[in-house]
């Protein structure tokens, strides 16, 4: 980093062309074990590498704090009951016992990698309350807190005036090993936040019409920052859950700057109170202190938010941005499944909407619209006191009024942070939850990361079977298709009490305005008004959330007293040794490393292996659920005996490249446009392409090219790569041999991915597409000047050979954005890049 970069970025214009980098070094990076554990592996690989190179493996070192949080492994297998906790963590611990002690090697192993152990919450909620200092200090000298965590909703810390966001675990590794982010100057657009939220408005309903709304304004790969005197009105809480979904609108982060309400925060967490005067008198110092008004700043556009204008709402069945008014869901969602597929619908017969279909569970019967899965979840929300105490007061009032949720909705609680449960209890509040099925299941993702735990074998069977369009609600940030559950089609992103609501209605065809929730035993119709809090009922409980001592109490011993965690055990050294297993496996990134360039070869002949549509996300690409036996990974894993009660998760077994490869592209409900379409018109889901004018599997298909050493590419629409920022989904995409992908735009992070392992992207000239260019699946392509060195953004000439042999052109943009990234291309990916570095320099 030099004084020309300080300067460059210094003297920054709202407006200008970007097409200057800034090298961003990150004082720290957080990692959940997910994405955690593959870059552990990957670590103790190029250790593996440097060894047998007669290099010091200790070289390979993280020159930055590293902390991550074990939160995305347990899954509900029980609900609803008050062992249900001590049961998952049972489980949590038996399934991931590999895992496990390949954390605690890389804890001895690596100085500087520090583990928050399962059990404690998920990874934004414990960087909010704990990781965050706000600012750091080294050799003296006193500088803002910034990072990088290797999930996409690291920009949760945003909402603390902390610069940071989500990256693949490739760029993570990079930042670990001393390299800096390499970013265009970015554009930045402020939301000037006016008025004020409306009674019985939640954060939730808030941050789904600001997705919605940020969405359409494209702001992908755009810093916000909000602003004015509604932002400044925002509890800390408030301003956590805006900044979490940042990755939902598309933006890089979703920023707001250190003022009171920081302060405060850090106060209402125990923080020290020196570390409180610190901040804000470096902050006062720097002329940084304090929420903007409209008018103080240049930014490249200005947007306004009205806070009044925000209505109870939901988001589904599909994508966080789809945001319906609560008043609405249940029009819409009949209209939804009336709709055919091709309009984004589920083409269900109108006759068939109200239909019931008897299970073998005595006196449950299934329709459309049923709500099978209720799970108050995932960090956007139990971060945020005021949602789950509304979510606790509206229990206890449907409690009192003898209400009870169906027996078909399998309800679920897993909070953020310990100190969830601690105010929950302290208030009275999570007896009432307990009453209605919300019992404390689990401290971490859970449903959110789609590790919902199935539901009955005789629910299953009839949904299956009559193709019913059954409904997930969850205070998620994620409802993808199959991220929630493979067999429950309509996913609704909700607050947590209107999660509570949906429970004991059991459909989301109901008209929450109008039509009862529930009938109590009295006979009486119970309404949503008549059990939804008032804020001042709210306000009288929310003191238990802000108690200082429960967070010194809790976190004086997050590393500490799980005993099954202090059960485990681990090898030692500075290398590992890979002992067989089904979890952890030398990564193939290394084979044939050289510390010479690879050459470089030009992408000829190459076929399709999948033409994909618009959004399609990396849980399309590298899904994180459950999987059958009979899937390319299910076949692998039942060869090495392991029998299907263990194969676990996709997420679970990503330290694992012959399960992940086996993975890529194998979501249950990706549509590959190679396949010719079913009878009916509908496109046929799960992870098939053609080979010689036969389906198959991707992983087949990709394994045949390959031994025939032919190339190939894959073909997208708009937003290729959404989502959560799997470094998987580009990982897997390499090693199924693919070279190229070309798509009409990228998602931020996955096409860094790409980059990062060697994968060329590419991008369609605005008015061009499969479509336009008539793209056929028996075409062949050559991709004009990779045998060369790409310069940053140029563009290439794409040459498509047809079958009877004729030939047509088009261009394409290269998306290698940056000097840096031509160089991570070159070396065959950024961690090749960087083990060559550290070596040479050793």
């Amino acid at each position: 980093v030099t004084s020309d970069h300080v300067s460059q970025l210094a003297n920054w214009s709202p407006n200008e062309e970007r097409t200057e980098e800034v090298p961003f070094c990150v004082a720290r990076v957080v990692l959940q074990d997910l994405s955690g554990i593959p870059l552990l592996v990957d670590l103790a690989g190029m250790r593996t590498v440097a060894e047998s190179l007669g290099s010091d493996p200790s070289i390979i070192e993280p020159l930055v704090p590293v902390d991550m949080v074990v939160d995305h492994s347990v899954m509900i297998d029980h609900s609803g009951s008050d062992d249900a906790l001590k049961l998952n963590m049972e489980i949590e611990f038996e399934r991931n016992k590999e895992r496990y002690q390949f954390i605690k090697w890389g804890m001895q192993a690596f100085k500087t990698f520090g583990v928050v152990p399962p059990g404690n919450g998920i990874i934004h909620q414990i960087n909010l309350e704990h990781f965050f200092q706000g600012i750091r200090e080294k050799n003296g000298i006193v500088f803002p807190d910034t990072l990088v965590g290797t999930d996409s909703h690291t920009t949760m810390i945003n909402a603390l005036g902390v610069v940071g966001w989500g990256v693949g675990g490739i760029e993570a590794e990079a930042c670990m090993l001393g390299q800096p982010i390499y970013i265009l100057t970015p554009d930045v657009i402020g939301v000037n936040i006016i008025g004020k939220l409306r009674e019985g408005v939640t954060a939730t309903d808030l941050v789904l019409t600001v997705t919605q709304m940020l969405r359409k304004e494209k702001v992908v790969g755009k810093f916000i920052e909000f602003f004015g005197e509604g932002a400044t009105n925002l509890s800390l809480a408030d301003r956590a859950t805006i900044a979490n979904m940042a990755p939902e609108y598309g933006a890089t982060m979703g920023f707001f700057p250190v003022d009171e309400r920081t302060i405060e925060y850090l106060e209402q967490t125990g923080r020290d109170k020196n570390l409180q005067t610190l901040l804000r008198d470096y902050f006062t110092a720097q002329e940084i202190f304090g929420m903007p008004k409209e008018g103080e700043i240049d930014y490249t556009r200005v947007l306004e938010f009205d806070l009044d204008k925000v209505v109870p709402s939901l988001a589904g069945p599909k994508r966080p941005q789809d945001k319906i008014e609560l008043s609405k869901i249940k029009d819409k969602f009949i209209d939804i499944l009336k709709k055919p597929t091709e309009n984004d619908g589920f083409n269900k017969p109108a006759d068939t909407i109200d239909k019931s279909y008897p299970t073998k569970e005595k006196g449950v019967s299934l329709k459309h619209g049923d709500v099978m899965i209720a799970a108050i979840t995932s960090c956007t929300n139990t971060s945020n006191p005021y949602v789950l105490l509304a979510a606790g007061l509206l229990a206890k009032k449907a409690v009192e009024k003898g209400l009870k949720t169906p027996p078909y909705v399998k309800t679920s609680l897993a909070p953020g942070s310990r100190i969830v449960a601690e105010y929950l209890n302290q208030s009275g509040l999570q007896r009432y939850l307990d009453f209605l099925g919300f019992q404390v299941a689990a401290f971490g993702c859970t449903t959110c990361i789609g590790n919902s735990g199935d539901i009955k074998p005789a629910f299953n069977e009839v949904i299956s079977e009559n193709g019913l369009v059954v409904c997930a609600v969850l205070s998620g940030n994620r409802n993808f298709e199959a991220r929630i559950h493979n067999n429950i089609r309509g996913n609704f992103l909700a607050s947590p009490p209107l999660v509570v609501a949906f429970a004991l209605a059991g459909t989301v065809i109901i008209d929450m305005d109008n039509d009862p929730i529930c009938t109590s035993p009295s006979g009486e119709k119970v309404y949503l008004r008549d059990i939804w809090p008032t804020s001042d009922e709210i306000s009288e409980v929310m003191s238990y959330a802000t108690n200082p001592e429960t967070y010194k109490k809790i976190y004086a011993s997050v590393v500490e007293g799980n005993s099954l965690w202090e059960k485990i055990s681990a090898a030692k050294g500075m290398v590992y040794d890979w002992p067989k297993s089904t979890y952890i496996a030398n990564p193939p990134f290394f084979n044939n490393f050289s510390m010479e360039l690879p050459p470089q070869v030009k992408i000829k002949g190459a076929k399709p292996l999948l033409i994909l549509g618009n959004s399609v996300t990396t849980d399309h690409i590298s899904p994180a659920g459950l999987f059958d036996s009979n899937s390319p990974a299910g076949k692998w894993l039942k060869s090495e005996g392991v029998s299907h009660k263990d194969f676990n998760s996709y997420g679970s077994r990503r330290g694992h490249h012959d399960v992940m490869i086996r993975g890529t592209f194998a979501n249950v409900r990706i549509k590959n446009l190679i396949l010719p379409p079913n009878p009916d018109g509908s496109r046929i889901e799960g992870g098939y392409t053609l080979l010689n004018g036969n389906k198959t599997t991707v992983f087949e298909a990709a394994t045949h090219y390959q031994k025939e050493g032919i190339q190939t590419i894959v073909l997208a629409g708009e937003e290729y790569g959404t989502g959560s920022s799997r470094d998987w989904a580009a990982k897997g995409t390499l090693l199924l041999g693919v070279r190229a992908v070309i798509a009409k735009s990228y998602e931020r992070i996955h096409r860094s991915n790409l980059v990062g392992m060697g994968v060329l992207p590419l991008q369609f000239m605005t008015e061009e597409s499969v479509e336009t260019l008539k793209i056929t699946p028996n075409d062949t392509f050559e991709i004009m000047g990779t045998d060369r060195e790409i310069r940053p953004q140029e563009k290439l000439q794409v040459v498509v050979t047809r079958p009877d042999g004729s030939t047509f052109k088009f261009d394409v943009l290269s998306r290698i954005d940056t000097s840096i990234e031509v160089e991570y291309y070159k070396n065959g990916g950024i961690l090749p890049y960087v083990l060559r570095k550290l070596i040479s320099s050793n």
